[in-house]
């Protein structure tokens, strides 16, 4: 069990200071923290929590001896034995990194010191008021980067609230809320929300989406949809990408193209969650029947966008853009770049990236004939006739 040190005693100040509603304390240890909230007269519960049995007992022991009413320790790992939710969160985690052959569960986050701390703001969010805080202590030990981009990608804001230098090390208790757009997005009926990937201008998050219909007092059709949710990036400086993303989706949709768009707002917008496989990785295992179909199908569906008068850009070299789903349906993804035009080039861009994957294509006994398809691509390029590429991979 952790004893009271230089770090507990600078996050109580905090507590002291901020400790309301509902309480809870993860990874409680000695019980400082928990002892210390429930003083405060603004305080109505606290939920004291550890995965140490021994530690939760002896602070069982404590509110024993003190008699304390509004406190309840109880062994749980993070949030496992947790219900409900808190206006303040307390949490003090073990952050140095990982010594090999030492096991202290009180004292190593992980094997870089963070991964507890990353467990911790990929689930809190379902505990926590919207208006509600979280108390958060670290160490420069444990890489205040790395926490910080923890805290952002989990859609939460930070302040510094405290901060001692020591000998080795430089102790930060940050006070941390959620950000607007992850209290919009948990209004949506969201939730579970987990970063997923970003690229230059926008992040995409994973999510459930409860779209279940209510009638009065029971529950008539439950129907939850794993989503996928678009934000732009904070330092992104491009104007517009979401809005134009939108707008392209909706048209596409109605063709029978990109993921299903869901709803929108003006910083992000949500669309059914597509699995599969990038197409790169794809083709990797993929027969020599199975790769000519999901090619031509690619390549149909980029007809249809020149046809359309839209350009999606990126389809020279599109392999993080192309989904192969199990049934071997194709899904072009990322369609913020794209823009209305009366020169679009999806086709040649892709037919392209075909000349480029010659020896890749020929080891699955797919012939390219390289001065064929281009002059095929130049024909096309001219009369946006679709037929000029017919069977252009049998």
């Amino acid at each position: 069990m952790y004893e009271p040190a230089e770090d507990s005693y600078l996050l109580q100040k905090q507590v002291k200071q901020q400790a309301i509603g509902r309480v809870l304390d993860v990874g409680t240890g000695s019980g400082i923290q928990a002892l210390t909230a429930v003083l405060s007269p603004n305080v109505k519960e606290v939920i004291a929590v550890d995965i140490n049995e021994e530690a939760v007992e002896k602070l069982r022991d404590k509110i024993r001896d003190q008699r304390l009413r509004k406190v309840k320790a109880v062994r749980s790992d993070l949030f496992d034995n947790v219900s409900g939710c808190f206006n303040l969160i307390i949490f003090n985690p073990p952050y140095l990194p990982q010594d090999k052959g030492i096991e202290d569960a009180a004292l190593y986050g992980g094997k870089k010191g963070w991964e507890i701390s990353g467990r911790f703001f990929s689930k809190v969010s379902k505990y926590l008021f919207p208006d509600g805080k979280i108390l958060f202590l670290f160490s420069t030990l444990t890489n205040k980067e790395r926490i910080e981009e923890l805290i952002e990608h989990n859609l939460f804001s930070w302040k510094e609230k405290e901060k001692l230098k020591l000998a080795f090390e430089t102790l930060y208790v940050y006070e941390v809320e959620k950000t607007p757009l992850l209290r919009e997005l948990e209004k949506k009926n969201l939730y579970g929300l987990q970063y997923f990937t970003s690229g230059k201008r926008g992040m995409i998050y994973t999510a459930l989406l409860d779209r279940s219909s209510y009638i009065k007092t029971h529950l008539s059709k439950k129907d939850v949809v794993k989503v996928a949710i678009k934000v732009k990036k904070p330092e992104s400086k491009a104007e517009g990408t979401i809005e134009n993303e939108v707008r392209c989706l909706k048209l596409l949709n109605k063709k029978g193209l990109g993921p299903k768009l869901l709803f929108s707002d003006d910083s992000f917008f949500v669309y059914e969650f597509v699995e599969g496989v990038f197409l790169l990785d794809w083709l990797q295992t993929a027969s020599k029947e199975a790769a000519v179909k999901v090619l031509d199908e690619v390549l149909q569906q980029c007809l249809l966008l020149d046809s359309l008068g839209l350009n999606k850009e990126e389809m020279h070299h599109p392999f993080k853009h192309v989904l192969i789903d199990a049934k071997q349906k194709v899904t072009l993804l990322d369609f913020e770049r794209c823009r209305e035009t009366d020169k679009p080039h999806n086709a040649t861009q892709f037919l392209e990236c075909l000349c480029r994957m010659q020896k890749e294509l020929e080891k699955k006994g797919i012939g390219i004939d390289v001065d064929q398809i281009r002059e095929l691509a130049k024909e096309y390029k001219d009369t946006y006739d679709a037929k000029v590429l017919k069977n252009v991979l049998s």
